[in-house]
């Protein structure tokens, strides 16, 4: 993987940069769709490349659960085993294991768990991790890391980091090949000083892009933003940045500005199964009854498929009638809302106005608009 700036932002830690991969090249800023089970739900390989989408997230714990990487590996790797051409990031699982598996136990060497699926046994060491993600044959692979909660004690924090940065060490020297992007992740919690040493930790071993973990896990908003600003900056400038689980609209907008180049999050895939769907206004919740009558588009400034075809009236009536066509055409349109934002994002960052459009978005959605 080699990664190129393309322009930075005068004003701000805003960036352009291209991401070129055995795969294709993506250009950054970028929003990641989460394609937890090889699959992005809701949603065919063909779709996903007319919202726009380039690059997609695959998830290493549920994969390796089911079907396991060995079969995909032997049926072609998930590219093939999902038809999607493009680049794929696959996360190292770790976040999985400490949200969704049963009486987990940590150690030096890796982590113990249950499945959540049925309950048997596994142990995910920081090279099974690596293997895992290389038979997959993804682009880009994660580092084995432990996640926790908010808010953590300093101790907690430290005791953490110093695992998550001895299995980041583990994972690199269990790394066989070297076309296949390998990213550490930073930890620490939200104390600044822990984060700064994990950085350096990281560094001296040496990744091909740096990732912030450990958000999204029930910090306020303004918590985040104030650690991203004071920390952000010491990130390499040479390498991709990446903040794993982020992504409201507002959250990728104001980290856009603080230097973040990657986002993903479950968020548009989700809310569109629940009929929450976002537009350049107010969000539409589709279920509701002052869309019966509605002839209007979901977003009369989309191009998406659905805003291009459907009325508000007809998507509400399928989801009222529990017809799967209604997440469908729901999820369309949230991807390609994200994917919207992602390419007005990167105008702003190339006519040198992110600023401007950065303090604006935000003030309309802090006014509710």
């Amino acid at each position: 993987m080699e990664f190129k700036i393309i322009k930075k932002d005068p004003l701000t830690g805003a960036r352009l940069g291209k991401l070129i991969t055995p795969h294709g090249e993506v250009d950054t800023p970028v929003f990641m769709p989460v394609g937890t089970q090889g699959t992005v739900k809701a949603m065919l390989p063909e779709m996903l490349t007319e919202v726009g989408v380039k690059v997609l997230l695959g998830n290493t714990y549920h994969l390796y659960l089911r079907p396991g990487h060995q079969l995909i590996h032997t049926l072609g790797g998930l590219h093939r085993f999902m038809q999607w051409p493009a680049p794929i990031l696959t996360d190292s699982g770790g976040y999985q294991v400490f949200s969704l598996a049963k009486l987990r136990q940590v150690t030096s060497e890796g982590v113990l768990f249950r499945s959540h699926i049925d309950g048997s046994k596994h142990f995910i060491s920081p090279q099974l991790a690596v293997e895992i993600q290389e038979a997959l044959g993804a682009d880009i692979m994660m580092c084995l890391d432990e996640c926790l909660p908010y808010p953590s004690t300093f101790q907690a924090a430290e005791k953490s980091l110093t695992l998550t940065t001895g299995w980041a060490r583990a994972c690199r020297a269990a790394q066989t090949n070297g076309e296949q992007a390998l990213f550490g992740i930073v930890q620490g919690g939200f104390h600044p000083a822990l984060r700064q040493r994990a950085l350096e930790e990281l560094q001296e071993i040496g990744f091909d892009g740096y990732a912030l973990g450990g958000f999204s896990v029930g910090e306020p908003q303004h918590v985040m933003f104030d650690l991203l600003r004071e920390f952000a900056p010491s990130l390499p400038e040479n390498k991709p940045h990446y903040l794993m689980g982020v992504g409201t609209a507002e959250d990728i907008v104001y980290c856009v500005g603080q230097g973040i180049d990657m986002f993903d999050c479950v968020m548009p895939t989700r809310s569109a199964r629940h009929g929450l769907l976002f537009t350049n206004e107010k969000k539409v919740v589709i279920r509701n009854a002052r869309y019966r009558t509605d002839e209007r588009p979901i977003d009369q400034s989309c191009d998406c498929y659905t805003c291009r075809n459907y009325s508000r009236a007809y998507v509400r009536h399928l989801f009222k009638a529990g017809e799967v066509v209604a997440m469908i055409l729901c999820t369309i349109h949230n991807i390609r809302y994200y994917i919207r934002l992602m390419e007005t994002i990167r105008s702003a960052v190339a006519t040198g106005n992110y600023q401007t459009f950065s303090k604006d978005f935000l003030t309309r959605r802090r006014n509710g608009d």
